[in-house]
């Protein structure tokens, strides 16, 4: 089975945004849930198959602050 990573970040207008990182999908939701789904549609889109793929979410929470 075909795994997809992804990089899941806080978006700066609110919400997730993922990234793939082996291929060019990129997507963005309000709610983990909803970029769950609009991943899945947006690889099932990409591939245009019947083909199941695994699905990895990475996420990256980025912080700056002064020492």
């Amino acid at each position: 089975m075909e795994e997809i990573i992804f990089i899941v970040e806080e978006s700066e207008e609110g919400g997730l945004l993922a990234k793939g990182l082996n291929v060019s999908i990129f997507t963005e939701a309000d709610t983990m849930p909803l970029l769950k789904e609009a991943v899945k549609e947006a690889v099932h889109c990409h591939f245009e198959d019947d083909a199941k793929r695994l699905i990895r979410f990475h996420f990256v929470k980025e912080e700056v602050f002064a020492a």
